[in-house]
């Protein structure tokens, strides 16, 4: 039988709905995990994720004002900032340019001493290296045919004289003859054939004593040739100066002839040298005889030998565009020998005025060289001609004055009408 308990109410039909699926409920270590409890993570993972994102964008826009403000601030040190920089004075160039070019000392006087005379050496009285003065024997050459032409040429002198007084007297006899018969002639008592024969024998001897007196010279002109020859067999020397070269001995025979004659002794004077060199058209303008020269020999370090420009050839060579210079040296200690190379500084005076740079202060760029140069505190950019560079200064002809100071390698950043500060240079910094 069933009790009170055991009845129930009875329920209402309704449709049957199907209930929600439900997520599974995740399980932990110690069992399934609490549906309220996910939520609450999920909301607490979202704001933490939006705190992250919140302070990331907070620090990148502090970062930007940072960096803003740091690059203002260096933009306005750049553009107040005055660099220090390092100046030389630009200095007006010497009076006169020195400009060095190669040479070779050449003997004032050189000569090459031939026989005049044909013979046999008998004597030597110089050799090489010998000093000599002018005038002094240096062979003595002999030939005993020219004694015999010279005995031959005085004898037929002697006949000369005698056919000269012979027509004299030829010419006395033909005077007194035409001075006889020249009334008798003229009276009628001796012919007129006979005053012309008379007359025309004086004419003819006057003739031949002019022809005797005309073999007379002609005869002592060929004695005076063989009396120089006779002279030329003893050779002196032309000019003071020492031998070079010799190419005979006792003993050898020597021809006297123009084309094929005995080269016996090579003669050199160099008491006084010569240097011959061409000097370019830009500096040969100011070339003139007067002008101060300085001669150098590599292997005398420390010896300088003066000189003087005496002799240009006042044209230039066509080819070359240069000038014939001819400068003098004294050598009275015959330091300085002939035939050896040598540097020759000239000193030539300047024709137009220029100025010199040093080359650390040269700034080359798209508009060509340039100088920095600093008036009044400010920087400004000059354009400059150079006209010559010598490695650590240049010489300008345009685009500065003289004593305008200009900036020593100056920095890459430097504007025109910049302030610069001017600095003192250590040691070493302004080259």
């Amino acid at each position: 039988m069933a009790t009170r308990n055991d009845i129930r109410p009875v329920e209402l039909l309704r449709p049957s709905q199907p209930e929600p699926e439900r997520a599974p409920e995740r399980e932990t270590e110690h069992g399934p995990r609490p549906r309220g409890a996910s939520r609450a993570g999920r909301r607490l993972l979202g704001f933490g994720a939006l705190l992250v994102l919140s302070g990331a964008v907070a620090y990148g826009a502090w970062r930007h004002y940072q960096l803003h403000t740091e690059v203002m601030a260096t933009a306005e040190q750049t553009r107040d900032f005055v660099p220090t920089v390092l100046t030389a004075p630009v200095r007006a160039s010497a009076p006169t340019i020195s400009v060095v070019w190669p040479g070779s000392t050449e003997a004032f006087a050189l000569a090459d001493i031939y026989a005049r005379a044909s013979g046999y050496i008998t004597k030597r009285n110089v050799d090489i290296g010998s000093r000599v003065k002018q005038g002094d024997v240096l062979v003595e050459i002999t030939a005993p045919e020219v004694q015999h032409q010279i005995a031959q040429a005085e004898a037929t002198l002697g006949q000369d004289m005698a056919a000269l007084q012979q027509a004299q007297a030829n010419l006395r006899l033909a005077q007194v003859t035409w001075d006889r018969d020249r009334p008798l002639v003229h009276e009628g008592w001796a012919t007129q054939q006979q005053g012309t024969v008379d007359a025309e024998t004086q004419h003819a001897q006057e003739a031949a004593v002019a022809v005797a007196q005309a073999n007379i010279k002609a005869q002592q002109a060929q004695i005076s040739v063989l009396r120089q020859t006779e002279i030329y067999q003893t050779v002196v020397a032309p000019f003071d100066g020492h031998i070079t070269a010799r190419n005979f001995d006792v003993g050898t025979l020597v021809q006297a002839d123009a084309s094929s004659g005995t080269d016996m002794f090579t003669l050199m004077n160099d008491d006084l040298l010569r240097i011959q060199h061409y000097v370019p058209q830009d500096e040969a303008f100011g070339v003139a005889p007067g002008v101060e020269a300085v001669i150098r020999v590599p292997e005398m370090p420390g010896r300088e030998f003066p000189g003087t420009v005496t002799r240009i050839a006042d044209a230039l060579q066509p080819g070359t565009r240069t000038l014939l210079t001819e400068v003098d040296v004294p050598n009275p200690g015959h330091m300085l020998p002939a035939g050896v190379y040598c540097t020759v500084e000239l000193r030539i005076p300047r024709k137009t005025p220029s100025l010199i740079v040093l080359a650390g202060a040269i700034v080359f760029n798209s508009t060509g060289l340039n100088v920095w140069v600093v008036e009044d505190g400010v920087a400004h950019l000059r354009p400059v001609t150079v006209a010559r560079d010598f490695g650590t200064t240049v010489e300008v002809s345009a685009g500065i004055k003289d004593g305008d100071q200009v900036i020593l390698n100056p920095p890459v950043d430097l504007t025109d009408g910049h302030k610069v500060k001017i600095g003192i240079a250590q040691p070493g910094q302004m080259s």
